[in-house]
């Protein structure tokens, strides 16, 4: 059993920096893989960024590509992500995820535990 509690969601400007955290308890077995997902309203959810608990990184979402990054850190059993030069449009619920099954990292119903959501609005 993992659980997820997320931390870090706001308002911010365009142009602005926001991290976010996902604070993982229960199982950090080397198999567990921890994504982030977005949902805007009246979208489907996103893929943005995964990580393996080891530290492997897959391909971010084309939408974030150079302006976020995701990490992990062991210590903490935290995984994070950093989001730099928020446009409008990264505005929705952000949720991390995890599964003991990383193959099909970028599918919302590959993920077994999900994190409460954490609301990201960009605007001016």
């Amino acid at each position: 059993q993992v659980h997820l509690v997320q931390s870090g969601g706001e308002l911010v400007r365009p142009g602005a920096s926001l991290r976010l955290s996902c604070a993982v308890s229960g199982s950090t077995t080397s198999t567990l893989h921890v994504c982030w997902f977005r949902q805007a309203p009246w979208a489907v959810r996103e893929f943005v960024a995964s990580i393996s608990w080891p530290g492997a990184i897959t391909p971010y979402g084309d939408s974030v590509k150079g302006r976020f990054a995701i990490s992990r850190d062991y210590a903490q059993k935290t995984v994070f992500l950093q989001m730099d030069a928020l446009k409008p449009e990264d505005t929705g619920i952000y949720y991390c995820a995890a599964t003991t099954d990383g193959r099909n990292f970028d599918r919302p119903g590959a993920y077994e535990w999900w994190g409460q959501g954490a609301q990201v609005t960009v605007s001016s």
